[in-house]
C-alpha cells in the first residue's frame, strides 16, 4: 500500500490538530442545540469518529451513504442514495460530515434533499475541501484545510475501496489508477 503513494499530504499529527479545532468550533457554535452530525459514509466514517470525541457537547449522529462516483476517478454527476437516515432531523441542528469537498454535486444535492426534512439549521464540515474543482455552488461550514488537486487516499478516503486505513492522507500515484482505465 505504501508504495503506492508518491507523498504525505496531511501528516497523523495535523490532521489529529485539524480534527480538534474543528470540535471546539462546533462545541462553541451549538452549545445549548440540538445537534445531530451526518456522517457521509463510507469516505467520512473515520473522520466522524475522531470529530465526535472532540466535540464537548452532546450530539446524536446518523449515517447516510451516496454514491455520484461509483469506481470511477470522476463524479458521473448523477447521485443515488444508497442508504438513508435511520431518525428524522425535523427541528434539529444539522452538520453533514464529510471528507472531501471536490466537485459538490453529491453534496449540494444531499443539502437540498436534507433542507426538504425541516431542521432548524444544516451546515457541512469538511475535512478538505478542493474549491478549484467545484462544479456546484457550494461551500462548507467548516473546512478541515484545502488541498491542491491531486488524487488524496487515506484516513477514510480511498480508490477502489482501498487506502482508507491509512492514518494519513497521500498523494496516490498517478499509475495506479491510470492502469485500471479509470
Amino acid at each position: 500500500m505504501l508504495n503506492d503513494i508518491s507523498e504525505i499530504l496531511i501528516s497523523e499529527e495535523k490532521l489529529r490538530k485539524t480534527v480538534a479545532r474543528l470540535g471546539a468550533e462546533i462545541s462553541r457554535d451549538y452549545s445549548g442545540k440540538d445537534l445531530i452530525l451526518i456522517s457521509v459514509l463510507k469516505g467520512s466514517v473515520i473522520f466522524m469518529a475522531d470529530l465526535m470525541r472532540a466535540i464537548t457537547i452532546p450530539c446524536k449522529i446518523d449515517f447516510m451513504a451516496v454514491s455520484s462516483y461509483g469506481s470511477s476517478t470522476k463524479t458521473s454527476g448523477v447521485v443515488k442514495i444508497i442508504k438513508d437516515l435511520t431518525e428524522p432531523i425535523e427541528g434539529s441542528d444539522v452538520i453533514v460530515v464529510e471528507d472531501i469537498l471536490d466537485s459538490g454535486v453529491t453534496l449540494s444535492y444531499l443539502k437540498k434533499l436534507l433542507l426538504a426534512r425541516n431542521p432548524a439549521s444544516i451546515r457541512v464540515c469538511t475535512l478538505l475541501d478542493k474549491p478549484e474543482r467545484r462544479k456546484a455552488d457550494i461551500t462548507a461550514d467548516y473546512v478541515g484545510m484545502s488541498i491542491p488537486d491531486a488524487f488524496a487516499v487515506g484516513y477514510g478516503l480511498d480508490y477502489a475501496e482501498k487506502y482508507r486505513n491509512l492514518p494519513f492522507i497521500g498523494v496516490l500515484k498517478p499509475s495506479v489508477y491510470q492502469k485500471t482505465g479509470v
